[in-house]
């Protein structure tokens, strides 16, 4: 190791808060572990959440130019070339200069650079896959890396064998919201009298499950049947308290993020949600009976993929987005009114729980690094 006091790790991932938190789990277990005898850096994406989310939670990180190909024709794909080739030189120096011993990557556009770069001069990686399908760059650097660590069966098809270890995913503070319902009810001013619907988009949102609230909300707040978190994401949060202005808002907890996500499913009785794959493992974690909205915007589909391993399971139900906006909202509330289905859906989604994915994986990581615990 590069220095005997210190065992020193790169974790990169970001872009969104599926990559971002799962890295930070990791992070808290390598902590947990060895405590002071662990040196960590994060490196993420210039102008991307994790450059404000990680120093807030008191991390280090380095932001690289890096950039995704956009999907629509554009002059920034020009540039793209410029800012991978300046990306790849800044994970090199960055690299050398903090000394790593193990690179870990957890998806998300800065993680390609780093660990294709640590590959190269010759340090251990791992890999977190986080989709049943993993994307095109992560089986690319699956060839050289360490370790896969993953979290759905059949990913041989992707990468070595040999280097696989299903570990789940890797979560924070989701399985701590066992016994907090009444805590979670004043948490949001709800009454514990109605059923809790919860509505998550990610951590940036999404325009089909907004749009769906747009067009329920004022039959939800008449009606008063159920009361509703409703995340709207980041980027849609202006637009959503624009459209609630002069609207009764009885009922209804409405907000960009989300920061006690323990208590948000402590309080919901019900779930409709994106089937990014952090979101899904901790609807697993939480028990939660939950119906798939996934987004066809995606690389291969994978949240459709990731939301029919557990619709095969009958662990939870699935809306296509081309229809969820009409049927979304009596969809949930037929799920609220049906207890037994609740119960067996929550029952078996419960069964495919990794809550010590963290833990394992962060062992993992030390183990590459020659390091005891």
């Amino acid at each position: 190791m590069s220095d005997p006091k210190k065992c020193k790790i790169i974790l990169s991932g970001g872009g969104t808060g599926g990559h971002i938190y799962p890295a930070v789990a990791v992070a808290e277990a390598l902590h947990r572990k060895l405590g002071n005898r662990v040196e960590l850096l994060f490196v993420g994406a210039e102008g991307k959440m994790e450059m404000e989310k990680l120093p807030a939670l008191g991390y280090r990180i380095v932001g690289l130019p890096v950039a995704g190909l956009q999907r629509r024709l554009s002059a920034k794909n020009l540039l793209l070339p410029f800012k991978v080739m300046k990306s790849v030189r800044m994970a090199r120096q960055t690299i050398r200069t903090f000394g790593a011993d193990v690179v870990a990557g957890f998806g998300g556009y800065a993680s390609g650079p780093v660990l294709w770069m640590a590959q190269r001069m010759g340090i251990p990686t791992l890999i977190q896959e986080q989709n049943s399908f993993a994307g095109m760059t992560n089986r690319l650097l699956g060839k050289r890396a360490k370790r896969i660590c993953t979290a759905y069966d059949g990913m041989e098809r992707f990468f070595p064998s040999d280097r696989i270890m299903q570990t789940g995913n890797p979560l924070r503070e989701v399985g701590k919201g066992a016994g907090k319902r009444d805590e979670a009810l004043a948490f949001f001013g709800f009454s514990p009298d109605k059923p809790v619907l919860l509505i998550l988009g990610g951590s940036l949102g999404t325009r089909t499950l907004n749009e769906m609230m747009k067009r329920w909300v004022d039959e939800l707040t008449a009606e008063g049947r159920v009361q509703v978190i409703w995340q709207t994401g980041k980027f849609y949060d202006a637009e959503m308290a624009r459209f609630m202005e002069g609207r009764s808002s009885d009922g209804i907890w409405r907000g960009a993020f989300i920061e006690r996500m323990d208590l948000a499913y402590a309080a919901a009785d019900g779930v409709m949600s994106r089937a990014g794959a952090g979101t899904v493992s901790e609807l697993c974690v939480a028990g939660k009976p939950v119906i798939f909205v996934p987004s066809p915007n995606v690389a291969e589909d994978h949240q459709t993929k990731n939301a029919l391993a557990l619709v095969a399971g009958d662990a939870a139900g699935l809306i296509s987005d081309a229809e969820a906006v009409e049927r979304g909202i009596p969809a949930a509330l037929a799920l609220l009114e049906d207890a037994l289905r609740r119960e067996r859906w929550s029952k078996n989604i419960k069964a495919l729980a990794r809550p010590d994915a963290a833990d394992q994986i962060a062992g993992e990581i030390l183990r590459l690094a020659g390091m005891s615990e």
